[in-house]
């Protein structure tokens, strides 16, 4: 972030944000926002529901809703949560899991949460390049970034957060 905004170089014992504020948060919100953007550049922002899983958010929709139509033009994606005081927001691409094996538990876990199941539409991964998380009350100390690599998965991002 810009100066401006009083980030410092994370020291330490700085109050950088441990990697499970962003699962409990991820794991716990009920609704979430997706922005994404059309093959010409056009933004899109649409709340839909979802789930964390091993350090990937998945959600479904319609291949054929505006989302869906975006992300087969274009896989980046963001993803953040409703709550400003509270922020995490990820940056990342999604792609469609069709055929995969990870379905059944992902409709599980999807049906436990919101009594509704995934089937008869796409449902997609999302990959995380980047991840911010902050909490209001102590911005900026608390302000974290996460990067990962492609090769990268899992619940514990690499390489470690900074400021």
């Amino acid at each position: 972030m810009p100066a401006g905004y009083g980030i410092k170089a994370p020291t330490e014992g700085s109050g950088l944000l441990p990697w499970a504020f962003v699962t409990s948060r991820m794991e716990t919100a009920r609704n979430y926002w997706i922005c994404t953007s059309a093959k010409n550049g056009t933004p899109h922002a649409a709340p839909v529901w979802g789930i964390w899983q091993k350090g990937r958010f998945y959600f479904s929709t319609d291949r054929e809703s505006r989302k869906g139509r975006n992300l087969a033009a274009r896989s980046a994606i963001l993803v953040h949560l409703e709550s400003g005081d509270e922020v995490v927001v990820i940056e990342g691409h999604a792609q469609p899991l069709a055929g995969s094996p990870l379905l059944d538990e992902l409709d599980a876990v999807y049906f436990k949460k919101y009594a509704f199941h995934l089937e008869g539409h796409a449902t997609y991964e999302v990959q995380p390049t980047k991840v911010f998380a902050w909490s209001e009350s102590s911005f900026p100390d608390t302000a974290t970034r996460w990067r990962f690599h492609e090769a990268d998965h899992g619940d514990t991002p690499a390489p470690s957060a900074d400021a």
